[in-house]
């Protein structure tokens, strides 16, 4: 089966249209190796490309960060195995290379036999949209301190004194805008962390967990296993695949 038959099959070629009208919009769809079938034009420029033809096929291997790589293949292969991800709020590169808050949704791409045959999803960067940037503006400042001092001790007393909050508060405006808690968040930031340093780095892992804020390694290795489905040891074997 080619490309076009595939996005035929799918019935989704109006829907690819119609984002090519939003340049405030990502949108992709990807096989199920996550490999670029279709795109949009600011999702191609995005990439530091200028048409289709450049980009179809690749990964994201071939234009992310390696770590940034690894976690959209393994949210392709978690979305395909029926997670879904839906309006998630997150910090990823700008097309200039910055930090930027982005909404992302993905979900499988099926058939019409409801057969599994790869993903598709939008990503939206928030610097435009008002109503979104007050959600984000609810928890910056917290969330700005626990990217910069992850390898340390966070209490959330500190984080509501920081952001002029009672600790019940803090805690209801981080589940309203991201839909975990401030511990749940600090535990997240350090495994990204933690995962770009098994990728980048030759540390051993006890180093690495040390270097991210935990004081187990075991308790490390469960974590990580229950935010990105492997151990730090697996992960990084496939880096010599």
């Amino acid at each position: 089966m080619d490309i076009q038959e595939i996005i035929k099959k799918a019935g989704v070629n109006q829907l690819i249209a119609a984002f090519d009208l939003l340049p405030d919009i990502l949108f992709w769809v990807k096989d199920t190796d996550s490999r670029i079938l279709h795109c949009n034009q600011h999702f191609i420029e995005h990439q530091g490309y200028k048409t289709l033809e450049q980009i179809l096929l690749k990964t994201d291997f071939d234009f992310s960060p390696k770590h940034l790589a690894f976690q959209y293949v393994n949210d392709d292969k978690r979305v395909m195995e029926g997670y879904i991800v839906t309006d998630r709020l997150e910090l990823n590169q700008t097309q200039q290379g910055e930090l930027g808050w982005f909404s992302t949704s993905k979900h499988a791409l099926k058939d019409h036999d409801g057969n599994v045959i790869g993903t598709y999803g939008v990503t939206r960067h928030l610097q435009k949209t008002s109503k979104a940037l007050s959600h984000v503006r609810a928890i910056e400042e917290p969330v700005k301190f626990i990217r910069e001092h992850y390898h340390r001790q966070i209490s959330i007393d500190e984080l509501a004194e920081l952001a002029h909050l009672s600790v019940s508060a803090l805690e209801r405006r981080f589940k309203k805008h991201l839909a975990k808690t401030p511990n749940q968040f600090i535990n997240e930031v350090r495994l990204e962390n933690a995962r770009k340093l098994l990728i980048e780095t030759q540390l051993p892992i006890s180093q690495v967990a040390y270097q991210c804020g935990f004081s187990e390694p075991s308790y490390f290795s469960k974590q990580f296993r229950r935010l990105f489905g492997e151990i730090p040891s697996q992960m990084r074997s496939q880096l010599g695949d």
